[in-house]
């Protein structure tokens, strides 16, 4: 069945508003803390954080490979504010200008420089990333059914831990076994279990999302499905680039396990099968500008699409990629999910944390009731979901 699209989420509205008041100009402060930046690019910064809000978004000015791309999608929105336009595109430009500010694509030595690692190797360390992984690794569950649900569930809270979102109300912690209660508002792990149960998968496509202690929880999952033979080969879609503070890239890997070796114990042996699951080309690691892109999914170019098609089951990790495959749109809460995404590649399931106002697949009334108990259910990153969309059989 064919809906018209709903108007995307604004910049003018409510948590898309406050995230350019206040969580942008907080990330530019923040980077400018956390970085050893020379006076002309901390002036720099402080111009683009001074121009959020009410003031125009200017254009990109230094030489590089997507700069007329990125001024070409700008152009639609030339003299409107940061206040005015799309929000997806807001956040997305935000970062792309970030990255001109600090100089990221100029010769130098700020060249290639992520001005948040600071942040992501501070997510590893200390005894966050060590009771996470400690819970996680203790818990053998009885068969392979229970293990996989619980693992799920885990890399599903994993993604509250956001680098940039600073006012999620529960921490990753929260809800790792099955039991989630009312938090958890939809569950099609149940569902899952048959897709994978007789090592059915050849292929698993994982759309990652941040890095630090979510992505450590994200490892041991596809390391469960490579050891236990539920899965021949998985590939990790990542960032090219910083994008959304802690979003993964390829570089962010090696820290990672890295950070599980210190560990020691089972987080080392975990660490020592997966770097076994790389070399014998069982665990790929992909990066494409797409992903950090000003695009939703359904602007996917053909090449990524035609290897998503490939894929045995799609994993999309993650708030932004949620967004992205619903387009950023107002959604009707009970529209389904398999008709609002319509286009992408089955089967695909969804791991997300809600941190943005857009939600479909709930039953009718049930978006009321939860904003009548608590008026930030859609964005205080509390509630989450698991949800499979399936080819019809």
């Amino acid at each position: 069945m064919n809906h018209p699209y709903p108007p995307p989420l604004m910049t003018s509205e409510s948590f898309a508003r406050y995230t350019v008041v206040h969580r942008l100009p907080s990330i530019v402060t923040d980077v400018i803390a956390e970085n050893d930046y020379p006076p002309a690019i901390v002036s720099t910064l402080e111009i683009l954080r001074d121009e959020l809000g009410e003031h125009s978004i200017a254009p990109l000015t230094q030489d590089a490979p997507d700069a007329a791309a990125w001024n070409r999608a700008r152009e639609p929105y030339r003299d409107h504010s940061w206040l005015e336009i799309p929000w997806y595109f807001a956040e997305s430009y935000f970062y792309r200008r970030l990255l001109e500010a600090i100089c990221y694509f100029r010769p130098g030595d700020f060249q290639g420089r992520d001005p948040f690692e600071h942040r992501k190797k501070g997510a590893l360390k200390g005894e966050a990333a060590r009771k996470l992984l400690k819970m996680v690794l203790a818990g053998e569950a009885a068969d392979e059914k229970e293990r996989f649900a619980r693992l799920l569930h885990a890399s599903l809270w994993g993604n509250r831990a956001d680098l940039s979102n600073i006012i999620l109300a529960a921490g990753p912690e929260e809800g790792l076994d099955c039991a989630s209660g009312d938090d958890l508002l939809l569950d099609h792990s149940p569902a899952a279990w048959p897709l994978i149960a007789p090592g059915r998968l050849r292929r698993v496509d994982f759309l990652c999302d941040n890095a630090g202690l979510e992505a450590l929880l994200d490892l041991v999952l596809i390391d469960f499905l490579l050891d236990s033979g539920l899965c021949q080969q998985i590939v990790f879609h990542l960032k090219d680039r910083p994008f959304f503070v802690s979003d993964t890239m390829i570089q962010d890997i090696a820290p990672m396990l890295a950070a599980l070796r210190q560990i020691g114990g089972p987080a080392a042996d975990l660490a020592s099968r997966l770097e076994a699951h790389r070399r014998g080309g069982r665990w790929i690691l992909k990066s494409d500008p797409f992903w950090t892109s000003w695009l939703c999914f359904a602007e996917m170019p053909a090449h990524l699409y035609d290897e998503l098609a490939q894929s045995d089951l799609i994993i999309l990790k993650g708030d932004l990629n949620y967004r992205r495959l619903l387009g950023d749109r107002r959604w009707p809460p009970t529209m389904p999910l398999e008709e609002a995404a319509n286009y992408f590649p089955l089967p695909f399931m969804t791991l997300r944390t809600l941190k943005s106002e857009i939600i479909v697949g709930l039953r009718e009334g049930e978006a009321e009731k939860l904003t009548a108990t608590d008026p930030d259910w859609l964005v205080n990153g509390r509630r989450g979901l698991i949800h499979l969309v399936r080819r019809e059989t």
